[in-house]
């Protein structure tokens, strides 16, 4: 497809959820699979914006008439039952988008108002979202050219809906539900959790480029204090072509089907601009085949207006300083310095895909053979757990931080040697303490050189590494592997 040609626009919208307490009230940021405690029922109705006018998509939302029924638990306050003004914003969630917006290379808007934005869909039980700007005028780099980062905005999460399928009915009373579908059920638990937005400039030149730049987005939110797994990241393209109006897609949870739903979008468009119509401006959900279907018109900047119960956001220089000193690496930063520290794809691989690499950051620091720190903390105990049948975690349960430590350490200070690594492991991992699991069993040398040299006698012409083995299996446990080869080399040249 010649994007160029259709005249193709694309921006982004990244909302990721921050791994902190709730954004306007101190309650935790943790979804409850028990059941509810409590049931709030509401009716939402429609408000005029700043300019004095009401949103289409308000009015389209207010026109459907329904009933919302909210379910909370111990851990829902009433900030989020819209019964108290929301507290002071949340200054980890402030500090964590903070990261995030000079990541991005943006540069930090100093005052700036909390906003309502109006949103009477029943995902929040006041009918308005708290929004406000951090940030403003940033960019990514990627292989066709610079992404602007047009804003970053600190918000809060909706509510969960759990009536959208029938799937999810079973699990409801069935007072809560409707044959009409008139009345919809929502949790609070998710309500609050603070979400960054990120929208970028529509610089994005063809399909391929969504994915890199949503894939670059991505590593750097992940570099932050940001929550991991489905439904903690939401994102959206905005997409026109030369002579249509913009549409907005939702409902990407990974960014393989952007590029197929981008394709496909753009000749859904051409097809209006063959008829000499156009498009209409609207907001649709995408599909897992990569086709939208409609969702609701296209909203305006009429549903925003100002928040009065919460004073200006003032983000001091010291603030944007103290931030600056603590950025977190990015993801591929730290590959790339660990690949030049020895460690090959496979460990790099494991160590981010199991999430361990804060927790073994200090390691990694501490211990100058970066390979062998690879070996030691990540492919040996998942040798050990595919050999035992076991979880990674679950081996790592008794091979702990310390026990990995422990041993190179020793390794460190030429008190114990690399080829006895993975035996003193195994003796770990079959009930012996680490203490005695070091103490290798030892035998006269003067044996032994006996005993390699009859070894090697009776299969004479091998190379070193194979006598090695013989040796090993031999005086498992009674010899270190250095010490097993410098015998070796006194017979064989």
């Amino acid at each position: 497809m010649n994007y160029e040609k259709v005249g193709f626009k694309c921006g982004l919208e990244i909302h990721q959820q921050l791994d902190s307490h709730k954004l306007f009230c101190n309650c935790p940021s943790v979804l409850r699979s028990d059941s509810p405690d409590f049931e709030v029922k509401r009716k939402l109705h429609s408000v005029a914006g700043e300019k004095g006018e009401v949103d289409v998509a308000v009015k389209h939302e207010a026109e459907l008439d329904k009933e919302f029924i909210y379910q909370g638990y111990d851990s829902t306050c009433l900030v989020e039952i819209d019964e108290e003004p929301p507290h002071k914003l949340n200054p980890e969630a402030l500090k964590i988008a903070l990261e995030i917006a000079i990541l991005l290379n943006c540069k930090i808007v100093p005052i700036s108002q909390v906003m309502r934005k109006t949103v009477i869909d029943g995902s929040n039980t006041s009918g308005f979202q708290r929004t406000v700007m951090i940030a403003r005028d940033g960019f990514i780099e990627t292989s066709y050219g610079k992404v602007g980062i047009e804003t970053v905005f600190l918000e809060e999460d909706s509510a969960r809906r759990i009536n959208s399928s029938a799937s999810n009915k079973e699990n409801l009373n069935e007072e809560t539900i409707s044959k009409d579908e008139k009345k919809v059920v929502y949790r609070l638990d998710r309500l609050g959790i603070p979400l960054v937005e990120i929208a970028t400039a529509p610089d994005i030149k063809n399909a391929k480029q969504v994915k890199e730049a949503a894939l670059k987005i991505g590593e750097i939110l992940r570099s932050c204090k940001v929550k991991r797994g489905i439904g903690t990241i939401r994102q959206d393209i905005n997409v026109s072509i030369k002579g249509t109006n913009r549409v907005e897609i939702k409902g990407f949870q990974d960014p393989k089907i952007m590029e197929v739903c981008v394709e496909k979008e753009v000749l859904r468009q051409q097809e209006f601009l063959d008829k000499k119509e156009k498009n209409p401006s609207e907001v649709r959900n995408c599909l897992p085949d990569g086709s939208t279907k409609f969702l609701r018109p296209m909203p305006g900047a009429s549903r925003m207006y100002p928040e009065t119960d919460l004073p200006l956001l003032k983000i001091s220089r010291d603030l944007i300083n103290s931030v600056k000193k603590t950025l977190p690496e990015l993801k591929g930063d730290i590959e790339e310095d660990l690949r030049r520290k020895g460690l090959n794809n496979d460990m790099i691989k494991v160590l981010f895909n199991e999430d361990k690499f804060n927790e073994f950051k200090e390691l990694f620091e501490s211990y100058g053979n970066a390979l062998l720190v690879g070996k030691v903390l990540l492919l040996y105990p998942k040798e050990f757990a595919s050999k035992m049948n076991k979880s990674f975690e679950e081996v790592l349960e008794v091979l702990t931080q310390d026990v990995l430590a422990h041993v190179l350490d020793l390794v460190n200070k030429k008190e114990l040697d690399e080829a006895d690594i993975k035996k003193v492991l195994s003796d770990v991992l079959s009930g012996k303490d680490i203490l005695d699991a070091v103490k290798l069993e030892k035998t006269d040398l003067g044996d032994i050189e006996e005993k390699v040299l009859k070894i090697i006698k009776e299969k004479p012409g091998l190379r070193a590494n194979a006598y090695m083995g013989l040796v090993m299996k031999e005086f498992s446990g009674k010899i270190s592997g250095g010490e097993a080869m410098r015998i070796i080399g006194k017979f064989v040249k």
